[in-house]
């Protein structure tokens, strides 16, 4: 009998809303601050749409606002993020140096699959590719686990190595 696998709420995220908490978190890596104006010229959007999208993820409790109306990610947002980091580098590395597609394909399918990866296929995919580690361009080995792996996640593309 087949065992029904339950998604965690990275699942319940929209392909948008997760283009929308990788630009804040890259954003705030890079100049410290995210702004709604911000967030909207680094995706090509208009400012209503991106003020929208951040309300719904402040109701999911995945962004906050201060009162001089920069973003932040919740912890919550921020280990979604990085758990979405994870599922897109492992995915990227998987599909380049295993099944063979072009970097450009990688790039561009990690990012279509990455929101919709469960715990456990993330956690089984990285043990996976640790073992077979010399098939790979992404070195594992530096990585006693999936947690420290998923802590050194940065920016909003997969870790290069």
């Amino acid at each position: 009998m087949d065992k029904k696998v339950n998604h965690t709420a990275e699942s319940e995220l929209t392909h948008s809303m997760v283009h929308y908490l990788l630009t804040i978190h890259k954003l705030k890596e890079k100049n410290g601050y995210a702004r709604v104006t911000d967030i909207a010229k680094d995706l090509n959007l208009t400012k209503g749409s991106v003020s929208t999208a951040v309300n719904n993820l402040k109701k999911k409790d995945l962004v906050v606002e201060d009162e001089s109306k920069f973003l932040s990610l919740s912890e919550t947002g921020h280990e979604e993020v990085h758990k979405i980091l994870t599922s897109r580098t492992l995915l990227y590395y998987f599909l380049k140096d295993v099944v063979g597609v072009s970097e450009e394909a990688a790039q561009n399918d990690s990012c279509l699959m990455e929101h919709l990866v469960s715990g456990e296929t993330r956690e089984k995919l990285f043990e996976f590719m640790k073992k077979q580690n010399h098939k790979f361009s992404l070195d594992l080995d530096k990585y006693p686990s999936i947690d420290e792996f998923q802590e050194d996640q940065t920016g909003d593309s997969p870790l290069k190595s």
